[in-house]
């Protein structure tokens, strides 16, 4: 079997991806880690043409980011991780994935300055901080407050942005959207909304 047969065993299924991480890593996929169905809806949605660079806010072990550029390789993409173990755990999938065009980012998105990105994707990645929701691992503080403070200054952050910057938004049950921007499609049974700022 070639290289190029084996990474593309990796995107014939959920499982099959999820292989490229260690086993304690695999059992949280179905809470935490896009599965690839999304990340091929929202990428078709996000890279549309040109090279935009589109980040994955709260990117885990990268799984959307991998995904994505592989499914559509013009556009770069960029996930930002607070916990530095799953970022490793990213770089390693990258590198047996061969891909050139994904970088990860170790921090706290809230850090990062969101206009040097164009389009984004969130797979509400502060909800684990409710009460009684799966949570990644103990390495992070979690709280009701730092739900709500990042979810505003996400919010406040996107509001920033030029009209035309495009939201994937996975799993957003609080349904509230960042001012101006505007629902234009779904997938996923409404769980997956996509969003442009006008």
């Amino acid at each position: 079997m070639n290289a190029t047969k084996d990474i593309s065993s990796y995107f014939t299924s959920d499982q099959s991806f999820d292989k490229l991480y260690p086993v304690s890593t695999q059992l949280l996929a179905d809470k935490h880690w896009t599965p690839l169905k999304v990340a091929k809806q929202s990428a078709a949605f996000l890279a549309g043409e040109g090279t935009p660079r589109i980040l994955d806010v709260g990117s885990g072990v990268g799984k959307f980011c991998l995904a994505a550029a592989h499914y559509y390789p013009a556009a770069r993409y960029f996930g930002v991780e607070q916990r530095a173990a799953l970022v490793e755990q990213a770089n390693a999938a990258k590198k047996t994935l061969q891909l050139n065009n994904v970088e990860f980012i170790h921090g706290n998105f809230a850090d990062l300055p969101l206009e040097e990105y164009d389009h984004f994707y969130f797979f509400n990645a502060f909800y684990e901080n409710l009460f009684g929701t799966q949570k990644i691992d103990r390495s992070v503080v979690y709280s009701k407050d730092l739900y709500e403070k990042y979810m505003f200054i996400l919010f406040r952050k996107l509001e920033k942005m030029p009209a035309g910057t495009k939201l994937a938004a996975f799993h957003l049950r609080d349904d509230r959207w960042p001012e101006g921007y505007h629902v234009v499609g779904t997938g996923m049974n409404e769980l997956l909304h996509f969003l442009i700022k006008l």
